[in-house]
């Protein structure tokens, strides 16, 4: 005779398993058919140094084995080592391309301007190297930049969208590697640690040290740096 439940405890139920992002957009984009849709993100729009960096990727999803799709997840959960292998994985059946818009550009707009601009130049810079411009392009966020390509926003873009995962995942990639290196010129801040997001860490180098050229002035803690007299440029 099978157990029964005892009165007043509730049936334990299998933990649902998270999902990670697909290429249901794409193909409902008609991707697998012909169709050229590219997905963008961008990293890098809350630190206070540094540039914001966006990637553009297309993804042959007809071609990309499963277990690799299954390497592509939101770049923000994903080590150093893992966005790596997701990268080298991905190179058969993808093309990445990258954008930017410096701390000068940022502080002379602002860094939603700044970010979308940068979006545009990574998506002209994938339809260089693919031969090709998209016919739909998958944009993470609720704002679209101001371009010529068709485009449809996708809140949580990253965790939703394979083509836009995968262009996060470039971008991070290349900016924390770019805050690494800048973090040998200017020592103190933690930039290898903590890629010029504001940290407490941060926070109090930059008040100890003064801002450095990569510091963005129009953000509030920097702007309060320079204001009590932390100046030093290095």
């Amino acid at each position: 005779m099978a157990p029964t439940a005892k009165s007043g405890t509730r049936p334990v139920r299998a933990p649902t398993p998270k999902r990670g992002p697909t290429a249901e957009l794409e193909r409902a984009a008609g991707a697998e058919t012909g169709a050229t849709v590219f997905g963008v993100d961008e990293v890098g729009r809350g630190p206070l140094a540094g540039p914001v960096v966006t990637g553009a990727a297309w993804i042959d999803v007809a071609r990309m084995p499963t277990a690799v799709a299954g390497l592509i997840a939101d770049s923000k959960v994903l080590s150093a080592d893992r966005r790596a292998s997701a990268l080298a994985a991905a190179e058969p059946y993808a093309v990445i391309a990258l954008g930017r818009a410096e701390v000068a550009e940022i502080d002379a707009t602002n860094i939603l301007a700044a970010a979308l601009t940068a979006m545009g130049r990574a998506v002209e810079a994938l339809v260089a190297a693919l031969g090709r411009s998209p016919d739909l392009v998958l944009v993470d966020g609720n704002r679209l930049p101001k371009w010529s390509w068709p485009a449809e926003a996708v809140v949580k873009g990253d965790s939703r969208s394979i083509s836009i995962a995968l262009a996060a995942i470039a971008a991070k990639q290349a900016r924390d590697a770019e805050m690494t290196e800048l973090s040998r010129l200017h020592p103190g801040y933690g930039w290898e640690r903590n890629a010029g997001y504001g940290t407490a860490a941060h926070k109090a180098a930059l008040a100890a040290l003064g801002p450095t050229p990569h510091h963005r002035r129009s953000f509030a803690p920097v702007r309060a740096a320079l204001a009590a007299g932390a100046d030093g440029l290095r």
